[in-house]
């Protein structure tokens, strides 16, 4: 195990603020990173809002995007852990209409000439890792540019939606990101198994335990009083960018518990939750999770040659360092982004978690140099052996 070196992990965070700062590339930005269970750094740079004097302060509220992914990740493996679902289920056994999908035909240039009959059904294991075709690849503007405002209500009447949907390939011969549909079906999955409306089931199974006090797809007025002003930046200025009102995620309704992009929570909400994964599914004497069930999640299900033999390959709502030859994360470092720049990565082999929060349109999402400087900053502060 490598210790990090706080005085230099310090350091290197609080340049590299300054310096994106002084060129307007970032607004407010909240990190923790915690070692064995350890705060080693936790700070809070620039202000509430680009319009604002006020100083970031940790019951600041982010918008986590595509960091909603992992915790339906774990939802799904909660019921796993209880022996209620698989993740190799089919869909269908819970919605009969997602039975007799159908495939996209494309032609040598990728354009879509017409449709056939898919010979592998969706699994959850396929929604859980973009390999399910729905909501992706040569499809996805369609999909997504054909969804009306009364598809867009509740997961139900979304889920409707889906179920007429062709898919862009077969289920696991290839892998293109889902940016919301997939991780819907498997939050409806959730809902129709346990009982429980999916915020509901989150609320009792994941955010009490883990004491994620504001973690919602519906915060309350207070809630949204206290969320971080959206940051972008225009003629090398940080400006504030207006947002729909009452609104989490785009101009999605709170209403509908984006299973891949709804949730809203604190630096620490999301800590916790992170926390909890690197100790195998227990936070604070509380077992969330088996660790089996933790393994199972953070392991590469993606087989190398459907991602083209990347470095980095698809868990179940995590994406994993599934080799050494990643130039900043350590093998089997697990993690996700969101599009308006939040991040985390669990390291179980130092026993690291790793959150950065900023809600921005400028580099925002995976792969943003704000996300990469971060973990090349975190790696730099490994003390040496």
């Amino acid at each position: 195990m490598r210790l990090l070196d706080k005085k230099h992990l310090a350091e290197l965070l609080e340049a590299r603020y300054a310096e994106d700062a002084a060129e307007a590339k970032v607004g407010g930005v909240a990190v923790r990173i915690c070692q064995k269970g350890e705060v080693v750094y936790e700070n809070y740079f620039g202000t509430v809002s680009p319009d604002s004097t006020v100083p970031l302060h940790s019951d600041i509220i982010f918008r986590l995007a595509s960091m909603t992914k992992p915790i339906t990740g774990v939802a799904i493996m909660i019921l796993v852990d209880r022996g209620l679902i698989s993740i190799e289920d089919t869909v269908e056994t819970y919605f009969p209409e997602f039975a007799n999908r159908t495939v996209a035909v494309t032609d040598e240039n990728g354009k879509v000439v017409g449709k056939k009959a898919s010979k592998e059904p969706l699994r959850i294991k396929h929604l859980l890792s973009h390999t399910s075709g729905l909501g992706s690849g040569v499809l996805l503007e369609q999909a997504h540019g054909n969804m009306t405002a009364a598809d867009d209500q509740t997961l139900a009447t979304a889920l409707a939606y889906y179920a007429t949907l062709d898919l862009s390939f077969e289920p696991f011969t290839s892998q293109a990101y889902s940016p919301t549909m997939a991780f819907d079906i498997a939050a409806a999955i959730v809902e129709k198994v346990s009982g429980l409306p999916y915020d509901e089931f989150l609320r009792k199974e994941l955010f009490d335990p883990c004491e994620m006090k504001d973690a919602s797809f519906a915060p309350t007025k207070e809630q949204f009083s206290r969320f971080i002003g959206m940051h972008n930046r225009v003629d090398e200025k940080s400006v504030r960018e207006p947002m729909p009102e009452g609104k989490v995620f785009g101009g999605t309704p709170v209403t509908h518990f984006l299973g891949g992009a709804g949730l809203a929570a604190t630096l620490r909400d999301y800590s916790n939750f992170a926390e909890m994964l690197v100790n195998g599914g227990i936070f604070h004497g509380k077992r969330i999770l088996s660790e089996q069930a933790v393994a199972t999640l953070s392991a590469p299900i993606v087989p190398p040659e459907v991602m083209g033999g990347e470095t980095s390959r698809w868990g179940l709502g995590v994406l994993v360092t599934a080799t050494d030859g990643h130039p900043r994360l350590p093998k089997g470092a697990y993690g996700w982004s969101g599009a308006y720049g939040t991040h985390f990565w669990v390291d179980p082999a130092n026993k690291v978690t790793a959150v950065f929060m900023k809600n921005s349109f400028y580099e925002g999402g995976a792969g943003a140099r704000t996300e990469n400087n971060f973990q090349a900053d975190v790696n730099a502060a490994f003390a040496e052996a």
